[in-house]
C-alpha cells in the first residue's frame, strides 16, 4: 500500500520518534543533505556547471548545507546564499552542518538578485522545508520572487518553498526526504523524487515520544487554558470503571468529568471524588427507558466527548440501553469513546458508512475476538489486518489493546508496544479510555487521541511500576499521568 502524503507534524512526530530510537537529527540531516546532493549532481552535466544553495535558518537550511558538503567532496563548487545572517541559524544541526562547510564556501547573506543567479545551472531551494506555514516573510518572501525571475531550473529539498501560500518556488524538481509531503502536487513540486534518509519503520508505524506533539496546547491568551467536557455513560452493577474514567479524564486535561450512572451506583461514584459530577439516571441498570434523559444531559451540560460503557453489566436491558444509545450518538458530530459493556452496540458492518460520528471502539482483546472477529476468524490475515479490516466496514477508529495494542481508522495502522505488563491490572482500560475521550473532547483526531493515548498512559504505567512494582494498581497510572505528560512534551519541545 502505498504511504499517504505526509502533513508537517507528522513528519515532526516521525523525526522524535527516530531520535528515541537511536538516530539522531545530525544522522538524518546527513542522510537528507546527501540524496539532495545525488539529485544535484544528476542534473548537471558535471562540476564545471555552476550551482548556487539558497538556504533559510532551519533544518532546511541544514538539508542545504550539507548538500554543498557532498558536492564539493564530487568536484563541484556550489555557492551560498544564506538569505538572513548566519548567527540566526535556529538548529543546533544546522548551525554544525554550516560550520563544517563555511571556511571553504564561497556565501552570501542576503536576497539574491534574478541577475545574480542566471548565471548558474541550478538552484537548490534550500529556504523553508516542513516547519513553514502561512505566507512566507520578508527576506525569504523576496528571495523567492527572485528565484521565480530568473527561469534558472530549481530544485527544492523536501518541499517547495512557500507550498500552499500565494509566494511559492515552482520546482524542476523536489527531493522529498523520506515521503511525500501533503499539499505536494507536480504542479506545484515538479518532479517528485522521494528518497529515504534512514528514519526506521518502527518510528512511521509504532507509537513514540513524538505522539505528544498531537496534545492540544492551549493558545497563550485563551480566556481559558482549560477545555473539554466529557460525559462517561457507565456504571450500574459496577462503580468502579466509570470513577477510573472520569479521574483520567481531569488527570489528562479536560476541563470537566461527568458521569451518569444509575442509582445507588452513582452516590457511590461521587464518593470516590469531589471532583466528578455524577448524575443519577435511572435505577440499578440502565434501560431503554433512560435513553432520553442521558441524550438530554448531552445536549444540556454542552458536552463535547462521550466515554461509554465501562461498569455497565451485560444484562440484556442494559444491552439494549447502549445499543439504542450509541446508535443514536453515532448520527451526530459528536465524538464517542465506546468500551467494554457498550461494544456490542457496535453491531455488523451494515449501514456503518452514514454514520457520521468519529467513534473510538477500545475493545481487549476478549472483546475483540467476542465482537469484531466473528466475520474474520477464518482469515489468514493477520490481526493487524483483521483490525484494519473491521475499522473500514464498521467506520471506527479501532484501539484493540493487548501485549502489543493495535490502532487503525482502516487506512492508516499503528501498533503500540509502550506499557508495562503489570498494567493488566483491572481498571487500566477504564483509565485509557478517559484519557482518549478526554482528547477527542478538545479536537484531537480519533487516531490520533488513540496513537498520543496509548503510549501516554503506558508511560504512566512504567512511571508507576518503578515506584510500585507488581503492586501498581489503575489509581497509580491516574497520578503518573500529569509527570509523563511533562516529559514527553519537553521532549517535542514545540
Amino acid at each position: 500500500m502505498e504511504a499517504p502524503p505526509q502533513s508537517a507534524r507528522e513528519t515532526r512526530v516521525t523525526e522524535v520518534n527516530a531520535v528515541a530510537l537511536g538516530v539522531s537529527i545530525d544522522t538524518l540531516m546527513e542522510n537528507a543533505g546527501r540524496a539532495v546532493a545525488e539529485e544535484a549532481a544528476r542534473h548537471l552535466r558535471g562540476p564545471s556547471d555552476g550551482v548556487a544553495v539558497i538556504a533559510g535558518t532551519g533544518n532546511n537550511g541544514g538539508d542545504g548545507f550539507a548538500a554543498i558538503h557532498y558536492l564539493k567532496q564530487w568536484g563541484f563548487s556550489p555557492d551560498l546564499w544564506l538569505v538572513a545572517p548566519p548567527g540566526e541559524i535556529r538548529s543546533s544541526a544546522a548551525r554544525r552542518c554550516y560550520e563544517r562547510i563555511a571556511p571553504a564556501t564561497r556565501t552570501r547573506v542576503g536576497v539574491p538578485r534574478a541577475a545574480d543567479l542566471a548565471g548558474y545551472a541550478l538552484l537548490i531551494d534550500a529556504m523553508l522545508g516542513t516547519g513553514q506555514h502561512g505566507e512566507p516573510r520578508s527576506p525569504v518572501r523576496e528571495a523567492v520572487l527572485e528565484l521565480a525571475s530568473s527561469e534558472v531550473p530549481i530544485l527544492s529539498v523536501d518541499e517547495p518553498t512557500g507550498l500552499g501560500s500565494s509566494v511559492i518556488v515552482h520546482p524542476r524538481w523536489t527531493v522529498a526526504l523520506q515521503s511525500v509531503k501533503e499539499g505536494m502536487t507536480p504542479e506545484n513540486s515538479g518532479e517528485i523524487i522521494v528518497r529515504p534518509i534512514g528514519i526506521p519503520p518502527a518510528a512511521v508505524n509504532e507509537t513514540g515520544p513524538g505522539v505528544f506533539l498531537f496534545y492540544p496546547l492551549p493558545e497563550p491568551k485563551a480566556r481559558s487554558p482549560r477545555s473539554g467536557r466529557v460525559l462517561v455513560v457507565g456504571g450500574g452493577p459496577y462503580t468502579g470503571a466509570p470513577a477510573l474514567a472520569g479521574l483520567a479524564v481531569l488527570r489528562s486535561g479536560a476541563e470537566r468529568a461527568v458521569i451518569a450512572a444509575p442509582e445507588p451506583a452513582a452516590g457511590h461514584i461521587q464518593s470516590y471524588s469531589p471532583t466528578l459530577i455524577v448524575y443519577p439516571v435511572g435505577t440499578e441498570r440502565f434501560q431503554l427507558s433512560d435513553v432520553p434523559a442521558l441524550l438530554h444531559l448531552v445536549d444540556h451540560l454542552h458536552i463535547d466527548a462521550i466515554v461509554v460503557g465501562m461498569g455497565v453489566g451485560d444484562a440484556p436491558e442494559s444491552a439494549a440501553a447502549m445499543a439504542d444509545f450509541v446508535g443514536k450518538l453515532r448520527t451526530r458530530s459528536l465524538p464517542v469513546v465506546v468500551d467494554a459493556d457498550a461494544l456490542g452496540a457496535l453491531g455488523n458492518a451494515a449501514g456503518v458508512s452514514s454514520r457520521r460520528a468519529p467513534c473510538v471502539a477500545t475493545p481487549n482483546r476478549h472483546e475483540f475476538d467476542t465482537h469484531f472477529m466473528e466475520l474474520h476468524e477464518n482469515l489468514p490475515d493477520s490481526r493487524l489486518e483483521v483490525a484494519r479490516r473491521v475499522a473500514k466496514e464498521r467506520g471506527l477508529v479501532l484501539l484493540a489493546k493487548d501485549e502489543i495494542d493495535l490502532l487503525t481508522d482502516g487506512t492508516r495502522a499503528y501498533v503500540n508496544r509502550h506499557h508495562h505488563p503489570a498494567m493488566t491490572v483491572g481498571g487500566t482500560g477504564d483509565v485509557l479510555a478517559g484519557v482518549v475521550g478526554s482528547l477527542v473532547a478538545r479536537g484531537v483526531e480519533s487516531l490520533d487521541a488513540a496513537r498520543l493515548a496509548t503510549y501516554w498512559v503506558g508511560e504512566a504505567g512504567l512511571r508507576a511500576f518503578g515506584v510500585r512494582s507488581w503492586g501498581l494498581i489503575a489509581t497509580d497510572v491516574i497520578e503518573e499521568l500529569p509527570a509523563a505528560l511533562r516529559d514527553g512534551l519537553a521532549r517535542v519541545e514545540r
